[in-house]
C-alpha cells in the first residue's frame, strides 16, 4: 500500500517509528498529486514549496528526538474559502482571483499549531454556492471513483482530494451540506460541527448563521484528530461558544449496546434512490443486532426545510457579498462613472449561481416580501429545530441517508437549480438546526459508487455521533478507500 492511500493515524505511527520520513510522506503525496491533478482538478493551488519547508522542520523534530502530535507532518488541503496568510484565497470567484489574505484563518493557525504539510488549497463551487464544484470560476473538479460524476459540493475539492490520495486530510465548510454531501459522494468521512464548535474568523462568509468548518478525513478516527486540532472558542467570532471542547478521541468506543436510535420517517420518503435507502436501513439493522435500540421518529416540518433555507441562505449571501464592489479588494472592471464600474465588476465578475441566489435574497428581503418570505422562513426554522429537541427526548442519535442519490453525472442538474436544490434535501436541517452531523460510507451502488449514511447529534454532543460512526466503521470493518 503506497503511503498516500493510509489514514493519518497509520502514518503518524510510521513518523513516530522513523520508518518513514515526513519529507518522503510529502514527496508521496505530491507525486499523487502530479499523477491524478490533471484528471481530479481537486486544487486550485498547489503549495509545494510549503509543504516541503514544512516535511523539513517536522523531520528535523524527529531527529531531535522531539514527540510530534497526531496532524505533524500529514498532508492536507484546505478548502479556498478558508483564510490562509501569503497564499491566495479565491472563492473560487474571478473576483478574488489575485486575493491574498493578510491574516490566517483561525482554524488555519490551530491547524498549523500541529505543523501538518499544506499541500494547496481545494476547489469548491463559488463562494461555497453549489452542490456539484460546476460552479466554480475557474475549473470543474471531479470525483475519483467516476470521472464522469461530480464530487459534489460545495467542498468537492477538498472530498476528492482525499478520495484520489492528493491529501490525507481536509478543511471543508459545510452551509447546507457541504461537508457531508461531498464525502458521501466521494467515499470519505466527512463531519459537520455543532454551529460555534469551531470558529468561523477567516472563513469567507457565505451564510453566517448557517457557515461551520470541519474536516474530510479517510476513517473516523482522523475525524476526531483534526476536530481536536481545530475546535475551540475565538474571541474573534461572536458566534463561537464558550463550551469546553472534550478530547473527541475518547470517544473512538466500539460500544453502542443501549443507545437509542432514531429513523425519521420524512427522510425515507419516494425520491430517496433504492439502492440508498436499502443501505441505510441495513446500517440501521447493523446496530440494532449490535445493541441500539431503533426507534421510527418523526420531524414533521422536514418537508419545508429546503424551501426554508433557500430563503434564509441567500438573504444572508445577498448581504455579505455586498462588499465585493471592485473598490475596496478584489478584482475591478472599469466603468465611466464609480456606479458603472460596480455594476460592471458584479455583473462579469460573479457567476451565474452567485447572481442566482443574491437576487433571491434582496428579493427576499426587500421592502414588502420581507414578512412574507423572510421572516416566515425565520419561524419555520425555529419549528425545524423544535422538531429535533423534541426528537432528541426520545433518542440519542438520528439516523437518515446523507444524500438521496449516489453521485450523478457533470452537467446531469446543472440546467435545472431546483433539482439541485433538491439534493440538500437530508442535509439543511441540520444547518438549519445548529447540530453537529457526520456522513460516513457504508458501501457501493451497482455502478461502484460511494453510499453513506449521515448521523445527528444533539448540540455539543460530536462524542455521541462519533462513537456510533466508529463502532460501525470498526465492527464492518468498512471505511474510506482512496478510488484507483
Amino acid at each position: 500500500m503506497s503511503l498516500y492511500q493510509k489514514t493519518a493515524h497509520e502514518l503518524h505511527e510510521l513518523l513516530t517509528t522513523k520508518k518513514i520520513s515526513a519529507v518522503e510522506l510529502a514527496e508521496d503525496v505530491l507525486n499523487r498529486v502530479d499523477e491524478k491533478e490533471s484528471e481530479i482538478g481537486a486544487y486550485l493551488e498547489i503549495t509545494r514549496e510549503v509543504a516541503k519547508k514544512s516535511a523539513q522542520n517536522v523531520d528535523e523534530k524527529i531527529s531531535r528526538g522531539e514527540k510530534i502530535l497526531p496532524l505533524e507532518g500529514i498532508p492536507c488541503a484546505i478548502k479556498d474559502n478558508i483564510c490562509t496568510k501569503g497564499i491566495k484565497t479565491t472563492c473560487a470567484s474571478k473576483i478574488l482571483a489575485n486575493f491574498i489574505p493578510p491574516y490566517d484563518a483561525t482554524v488555519v493557525t490551530k491547524l498549523s499549531a500541529q505543523n501538518p504539510v499544506l499541500i494547496g488549497k481545494a476547489n469548491l463551487d463559488e463562494f461555497a454556492m453549489g452542490g456539484s464544484t460546476e460552479n466554480s470560476g475557474f475549473h470543474l473538479t471531479k470525483n475519483p471513483f467516476d470521472v464522469e460524476r461530480v464530487p459534489g459540493g460545495s467542498s468537492g475539492g477538498s472530498a476528492a482530494a482525499v478520495a484520489a490520495g492528493e491529501a490525507i486530510f481536509s478543511l471543508g465548510s459545510d452551509t447546507g451540506g457541504s461537508i457531508r454531501q461531498p464525502a458521501s459522494f466521494c467515499g470519505v468521512v466527512g463531519l459537520k460541527p455543532t454551529y460555534g464548535r469551531v470558529s468561523r474568523y477567516g472563513l469567507v462568509a457565505f451564510a453566517s448563521s448557517l457557515d461551520q468548518i470541519g474536516p474530510i478525513t479517510r476513517d473516523v478516527t482522523d475525524c476526531a484528530n483534526v476536530l481536536n486540532a481545530i475546535a475551540g472558542h475565538d474571541e474573534m467570532d461572536s458566534t463561537s461558544t464558550a463550551a469546553t471542547v472534550p478530547d473527541f478521541t475518547k470517544s473512538l468506543v466500539a460500544d453502542v449496546k443501549g443507545l437509542k436510535i432514531g429513523l425519521p420517517k420524512e427522510y425515507f420518503v419516494k425520491g430517496i434512490d433504492a439502492e440508498v435507502e436499502k443501505a441505510v436501513r441495513d446500517v440501521a439493522k447493523i446496530y440494532e443486532s449490535l445493541g441500539a435500540e431503533i426507534f421510527e421518529i418523526s420531524l414533521p416540518h422536514t418537508e419545508f426545510a429546503i424551501s426554508t433555507y433557500y430563503l434564509i441562505a441567500p438573504a444572508e449571501a445577498a448581504t455579505n457579498l455586498e462588499r465585493y464592489d471592485g473598490v475596496s479588494y478584489g478584482e475591478r472592471v472599469d466603468g465611466v462613472d464609480v456606479v458603472e464600474m460596480m455594476k460592471n465588476t458584479r455583473t462579469k465578475l460573479f457567476g451565474e449561481e452567485v447572481k442566482r441566489r443574491i437576487m433571491i435574497g434582496n428579493y427576499a428581503l426587500s421592502a414588502g416580501y420581507y414578512d412574507a418570505y423572510y421572516l416566515k422562513a425565520l419561524k419555520v426554522r425555529t419549528l425545524i429545530q423544535k422538531d429535533f429537541t423534541d426528537a432528541f427526548k426520545d433518542v440519542d442519535v438520528v439516523l437518515t441517508p446523507t444524500t438521496p442519490n449516489a453521485a450523478f453525472k457533470i452537467g446531469e442538474m446543472i440546467s435545472d437549480p431546483l433539482k439541485m436544490y433538491l439534493q440538500d434535501v437530508c442535509t439543511v436541517p441540520v444547518n438549519l438546526a445548529g447540530l453537529p452531523g457526520i456522513s460516513v460510507p457504508c458501501g457501493f451502488t451497482k455502478n461502484n459508487l460511494p453510499v453513506a449514511f449521515q448521523l445527528i447529534g444533539k448540540a455539543l454532543d460530536e462524542e455521541t455521533i462519533l462513537r456510533a460512526a466508529f463502532t460501525y466503521e470498526q465492527t464492518q470493518n468498512f471505511k474510506g478507500r482512496v478510488a484507483e
